[in-house]
């Protein structure tokens, strides 16, 4: 079967984006090279930083960049777009506005599993940025279907085990964080939880045991296996 190409905007972070293809190739069946999805990645780490935009009032504006990264994978010969950075989501309308080709939402993916899961009025845990909560991305998506969002309340927190990540990799300070996180949001009814920070999703593994935890990057792999097939 001939499969469509899809394009990603990544570098943000760049171990994000190859988890991403690493997941992408570790959930499809293959034979042989022929039977992945063929991928042009556009890997950016010049992305302005979302963290200082959104958090800290200053900084370059991402839209723009990533709106350039789209066209160019568009003039590639891209069929659909994904980008492993739920917090860039903020600027899927830019990207939307700058080609003709879909745009995979990753966070439209996640809430709709996640009312398939939870039901009518269910409660969900969100393990993200904080800017996820400053720019309300989830908080509307989940109000428009019905759910009732928690975020974690040490922000603080999440954003420095964020940073680590990004500097350094995985670490047992930032597990410990994501677990503490993940804790809080159980004493407050949010058993299923969404991981919805690619950086988190390296160290995915810490949520506590007693959630239901989804991952946001595998709900983007889902989305891209599905628009490769068309």
């Amino acid at each position: 079967m001939s499969l469509r190409r899809i394009g990603i905007l990544g570098g943000m972070g760049p171990e994000a984006t190859v988890l991403l293809m690493q997941r992408l190739i570790a959930a499809t069946p293959a034979r042989d090279d022929a039977d992945h999805v063929p991928l042009l990645v556009d890997m950016n780490p010049q992305v302005p930083s979302r963290i200082a935009r959104l958090i800290e009032g200053r900084g370059a504006d991402p839209g723009p960049v990533l709106a350039g990264m789209a066209r160019g994978l568009e003039a590639a010969g891209a069929t659909a777009l994904a980008m492993p950075c739920n917090t860039a989501h903020h600027y899927a309308p830019e990207i939307r506005a700058a080609v003709s080709v879909p745009f995979i939402d990753m966070v439209a993916l996640s809430v709709a599993h996640a009312a398939r899961r939870a039901g009518p009025g269910g409660r969900v845990g969100l393990l993200g940025s904080p800017a996820l909560r400053r720019i309300e991305l989830y908080d509307r998506a989940c109000a428009a279907a019905g759910l009732d969002l928690v975020h974690p309340g040490d922000e603080a927190g999440l954003l420095a085990a964020i940073r680590a990540i990004k500097a350094h990799g995985p670490d047992p300070i930032s597990r410990a964080a994501l677990r503490a996180a993940s804790s809080d949001l159980l004493s407050r009814g949010a058993t299923l939880q969404l991981v919805a920070c690619t950086e988190f999703s390296l160290i995915a593994d810490a949520v506590a045991s007693e959630a239901l935890a989804v991952d946001t990057l595998d709900l983007l792999v889902e989305g891209i296996r599905a628009a490769a097939a068309g």
